[in-house]
C-alpha cells in the first residue's frame, strides 16, 4: 500500500500482529522492500513481531525524482576526493524522515530499527534525531562514513559503476547478478536459480537505476556520520560480514568504537548480502537485542 510519509508517496509491506512490537527494515541502495526476504519477515512474525518493510524514495514503487536529472557520478567522486561539498537532490537525513514519516503514518509510536547498508546510513539519523522512537537499533554490514576507513577495492567500485550491457529484462537481470556474485557470501553461497529469481522478481517489479544514482549522490554527499553517533542512544547491535568486500569489516569495528555500549556480531564468510542460511541467526539478533530493550 502507499501511504502519505514527509509528504511524499511511499510505498509499504506491513505484515504481523498489529498489537506486537514492531521491527521496521530499512534496506540499501537501490533495493527495494522486497530484497528484505519474506523469509526473515516470517520468522519475525513468528516471534510476534509486526513488520514493516517500506521502498525508500526513488526506488520502486515510492516517489521518484525524475525532475531532479540524472547525477554526474564521477563529478561527485572528484569533488568528494578535493574535500569540496556534494550537492544532492535529497539528502539521507531526508530519507531518515521519510523513515520516521512511515511510523507516523501508520500510528506507530516506538519500533526496534533495522538498517542494512545505505539503509543503516539513513537508520543512523533516524536513530540521532528522534531516539525516542527508537526502541533497538540493528546496524547491518553499514559505515559512519569516516574518510579513514578503507574503501571497496577497485575491482568492486568498478563492477558497481558498470551498467547493463543492454536495454532490456535479460540484460538488468544479468547486470543484477554479477553484482550480487561480486559482493555475496563466499561461505553462504546463494543457489544460481534462486538468485536468478530474485533479480527477476526486482527488475519486474521496479527497474530504476536513475534513482540509485541518485541514492548514491546523496550517500556521497552525506560525508561523515561520526558526530552523529554519540547521540545514538538507543540499545544498539552491529551485525558486519568478515568477508565484505564492499563496506570492509572494519567499518563495522569503527561503529562499535563510538556508539556507546553497542553489542557486536562479526560473522565470518558473510559478504554484504543476507544469506538463506544467516536468515536465523539474523531474526534471533534482532528478537534478542529487542527482549533486552524491553526489559
Amino acid at each position: 500500500m502507499k501511504i502519505q510519509a514527509n509528504s511524499i508517496q511511499i510505498e509499504v509491506d506491513d505484515q504481523g500482529p498489529r498489537d506486537g512490537p514492531v521491527v521496521l527494515l530499512i534496506m540499501g541502495l537501490g533495493m527495494q522492500l522486497i530484497a528484505w526476504p519474506q523469509a526473515l519477515v516470517q520468522l519475525l512474525t513468528d516471534r510476534g513481531f509486526r513488520v514493516v518493510r517500506f521502498d525508500n524514495r526513488d526506488i520502486g514503487l515510492s516517489q521518484g525524482f525524475d525532475h531532479a536529472g540524472v547525477p554526474n557520478m564521477a563529478l561527485a567522486g572528484l569533488r568528494y576526493a578535493l574535500h569540496l561539498p556534494v550537492r544532492s537532490p535529497y539528502s539521507l537525513a531526508d530519507m531518515g524522515r521519510d523513515a520516521l514519516g512511515v511510523l507516523d503514518a501508520l500510528g506507530i509510536a516506538q519500533a526496534h530499527v533495522c538498517g542494512a547498508s545505505m539503509g543503516g546510513m539513513i537508520a543512523q539519523h533516524l536513530a540521532a534525531e528522534a531516539p525516542r522512537r527508537v526502541a533497538s537499533l540493528t546496524l547491518m554490514m553499514t559505515t559512519s562514513g569516516a574518510r579513514s576507513l578503507p574503501q571497496p577495492p577497485w575491482s568492486v567500485r568498478k563492477v558497481l559503476m558498470s551498467r547493463p550491457m543492454k536495454p532490456g529484462t535479460d540484460a538488468a537481470v544479468d547486470w543484477i547478478l554479477h553484482v550480487l556474485r561480486v559482493i555475496g557470501s563466499p561461505a553462504y553461497p546463494t543457489s544460481a536459480e534462486a538468485m536468478r529469481e530474485r533479480a527477476l522478481a526486482s527488475v519486474q517489479r521496479a527497474w530504476h537505476p536513475a534513482g540509485s544514482a541518485r541514492q548514491l549522490l546523496a550517500v556521497v554527499a552525506d560525508g561523515d556520520r561520526t558526530p552523529l553517533l554519540s547521540r545514538i542512544t538507543s540499545p544498539t547491535r552491529i551485525v558486519h560480514g568478515v568477508a565484505d568486500t564492499l563496506v570492509p569489516v572494519a567499518c563495522g569495528h569503527d561503529l562499535a568504537a563510538h556508539i556507546r555500549g553497542a553489542d557486536t556480531e562479526f560473522i565470518a564468510g558473510m559478504g554484504h548480502d543476507l544469506p538463506e542460511a544467516l536468515l536465523p541467526r539474523f531474526a534471533q539478533g534482532i528478537a534478542a537485542l529487542a527482549a533486552r530493550a524491553m526489559a
